[in-house]
């Protein structure tokens, strides 16, 4: 789709067709399609879990208040962050050691060195990138979602904790965001509200 076109088609999905099925061969092409997301020295934080069992789909409602979105949608994707992404700087990198794009020395640097980045400014700074990341990452997967024929409703509405016991979520993940996703009811859909004009929004100095 031309990327105006698709910015403009996104919106946030209220209620999805409920006899609409999705499987994980649907859902392969997008998550292909967002590998190239950016991330903070190329750490990849996020890391998503698909729930598209019926069952589990319901438990994971019971955690969502009981929204009905969660009810019609065809899956509910839960975006979770790595706070220690970092350390994972070695195992990331060794194909461009192995291909001889970075040496050994080269390598051992740039552990050292995000280490330090992330070790210096503590845990809350490693909470909020991990947060940060993980919704580049969301957005573009919305989007990618978009372009392939399926609506999105991203959501912050759900007890983090049950979420995290349902899915055996490690408590060194961050729980960032619920995703709806399926196909949208036309019906249901509403007027786009309100967004500011530029000039509200952005300052130019």
């Amino acid at each position: 789709m031309e990327f105006t076109k698709l910015i403009d088609k996104r919106r946030s999905a209220s209620n999805f067709l409920k006899e609409v099925k999705i499987t994980e061969a649907d859902l392969k092409p997008i998550f292909d399609d967002i590998k190239m997301t950016p991330s903070a020295f190329n750490l990849q934080h996020t890391e998503y879990i698909v729930v598209l069992e019926e069952g589990m789909k319901e438990k994971i409602r019971e955690a969502a208040y009981g929204q009905y979105k969660v009810h019609s949608a065809s899956g509910v994707i839960i975006v979770t962050a790595d706070r220690y992404a970092y350390m994972q700087t070695e195992r990331l990198n060794k194909g461009m050691l192995d291909l001889a794009i970075l040496n050994a020395t080269e390598l051992e640097q740039m552990v050292q060195e995000n280490t330090q980045f992330y070790e210096s400014r503590g845990e809350q700074f490693m909470k909020e990138d991990a947060i940060r990341n993980a919704s580049l990452s969301s957005m573009m997967f919305m989007l990618a979602a978009k372009n392939r024929g399926l609506d999105t409703c991203p959501m912050i509405g759900f007890d983090q904790e049950q979420v995290r016991e349902l899915l055996n979520i490690p408590a060194t993940y961050e729980v960032v965001l619920m995703i709806a996703i399926g196909k949208e009811k036309e019906s249901s859909k509403s007027l786009r509200g309100y967004r500011k004009p530029v000039n509200e929004f952005v300052k130019f100095i």
